[in-house]
């Protein structure tokens, strides 16, 4: 008997478009904080993170003298 294939569904957790996979250390309670973000938002952690990231960086870009 053969087993059934699976066949794969985009879903939240599945990168959009031309992405890299990331390691990040950070702390436990941010990580709870950022999945409980992405449950009310109904988006992806991923997608809540890069947010952040790109307001961080334009902040970043704001503050330094060019």
């Amino acid at each position: 008997m053969a087993g059934k294939k699976r066949t794969s569904r985009r879903g939240l957790r599945t990168p959009i478009g031309k992405r890299v996979t990331v390691l990040m250390m950070i702390d436990p309670q941010v990580a709870a904080d950022i999945k409980a973000v992405a449950l009310e938002e109904k988006r992806a952690a991923w997608s809540v993170m890069e947010d952040a990231a790109r307001e961080y960086l334009e902040r970043r870009k704001r503050r330094k003298p060019a």
